[in-house]
């Protein structure tokens, strides 16, 4: 049977500071979301001001980075260049701002910001990842 790791509740509350560390270090009111490697939360954070869309947005950026194993700028990229038909994948959010968290080649979670613009919403959830 292989073994993984696996994120723990204080792994993703470790997460969520940095991040939110790094929002408020640049202004950014943001949702924060973490899920696991079976694409349920796992911790949340609404900062102060962060629009109530976000909320939804965050966690559907987190769980589409996870269940696609890429960060979701690449479904981003699929639209933008002409792909519309990647629209209709079923659960994708299709925004900028997922990043999976993948250690030692283990897919065991994954991260998703949303409030700001896409590419400051990567940035945010890149800092929440270094973390670990």
């Amino acid at each position: 049977m292989r073994q993984k790791p696996a994120l723990t509740l204080d792994d993703a509350r470790r997460i969520t500071a940095a991040a939110e560390a790094e929002a408020a270090k640049n202004g950014w009111n943001v949702c924060i979301a973490v899920v696991d490697d079976g694409a349920h939360l796992s911790h949340f954070i609404r900062m102060e001001g962060a629009q109530l869309a976000s909320i939804d947005i965050a966690l559907g950026k987190a769980r589409s980075a996870l269940l696609g194993k890429r960060p979701t700028k690449a479904y981003e990229d699929l639209i933008a260049g002409g792909r519309t038909a990647a629209l209709s994948m079923p659960g994708i959010t299709h925004l900028e701002g997922g990043v999976p968290i993948v250690v030692d080649g283990n897919y065991v979670g994954a991260v998703g910001v949303s409030g700001v613009k896409s590419a400051q919403d990567a940035q945010i959830a890149e800092a929440g990842i270094a973390a670990l």
